[in-house]
């Protein structure tokens, strides 16, 4: 299906998940430019080729600066679609709050998406109360060599990468998964030093929460199980809620259904 007919074109800028960096988004990258969009894909702090080391990125608004400074330096009068993935919901949250002026929408494509009001941190607690603490397999804490970040950095292991997060995508995006992720900080601790993430009054009704904010669900994810992408949107009922069709998309929905993901953003911005 051709995508990108209708008028007028958008700017997407897209955002990876843990351990992953822009490379991930190469299928809807050149998906959305062939449909005449402009689209960004993002490393974090730490993540991808972004030149930081794990041990040099203090804190999550520090891992979350580029995309903070690519929406500072759009031109005036531009909005941007952000497009979070996984835990890359958490800097679109942030992002955001800072410049809901410059946010055309905020999607949430089976990522982590806070509520108004409610520490960013929280969402995560209780992810993990959900899935249970076996359910990372053979993923890692690494050690800490900086002693003044708390937490340790974190870094998938090849069986869950393999069984629950591209499981139903080629293998060479599998193969290719596993060659580029790096260690990262979640900064989920409860710890005093990480404001942003435990600050229950960070996210407003005024600014985050007034932004188009829209989630797709993926049925057949197995890192971040349906039933808790619904638990997420029940708790901000004034978000959209898209899906994508059933079968054939993992939580790599970037890599194992590209094309659809594509025109769903498309359409998305089409609405706004």
């Amino acid at each position: 299906m051709e995508i990108g007919n209708e008028q007028p074109r958008h700017h997407f800028v897209l955002v990876h998940g843990m351990n992953h960096g822009a490379w991930c988004w190469y299928k809807v990258v050149t998906a959305l430019r062939r449909a005449g969009h402009r689209a960004t894909a993002l490393d974090m702090a730490g993540c991808g080729v972004h030149p930081a080391r794990v041990d040099e990125v203090a804190g999550f608004e520090e891992y979350s600066r580029p995309l903070l400074d690519a929406l500072a330096a759009l031109p005036p009068g531009e909005r941007a679609v952000l497009v979070a993935h996984s835990h890359g919901g958490y800097s679109v949250a942030l992002a955001v709050e800072r410049f809901p002026e410059k946010v055309a929408a905020a999607v949430f494509v089976t990522a982590s998406m806070p509520a108004v009001g409610r520490a960013m941190a929280a969402t995560s607690d209780e992810l993990l109360a959900y899935v249970g603490p076996d359910h990372f397999m053979d993923s890692e804490e690494l050690e800490q060599r900086n002693p003044k970040i708390e937490g340790k950095p974190f870094i998938f292991g090849p069986k869950f990468m393999a069984q629950r997060v591209y499981n139903l995508s080629p293998p060479e995006d599998l193969t290719l998964g596993l060659s580029l992720i790096r260690p990262a900080n979640s900064f989920t601790t409860n710890n005093s030093k990480e404001t942003v993430m435990r600050d229950e009054n960070l996210l407003t009704a005024k600014r985050y929460g007034s932004a188009s904010r829209v989630f797709v669900t993926v049925e057949d994810d197995r890192a971040l199980p349906v039933g808790f992408q619904r638990r997420m949107t029940a708790q901000s009922p004034d978000v959209q809620v898209e899906g994508m069709a059933a079968g054939g998309a993992d939580h790599m929905a970037m890599l194992s259904r590209p094309e659809e993901l594509a025109e769903l953003l498309v359409r998305i911005a089409g609405g706004i």
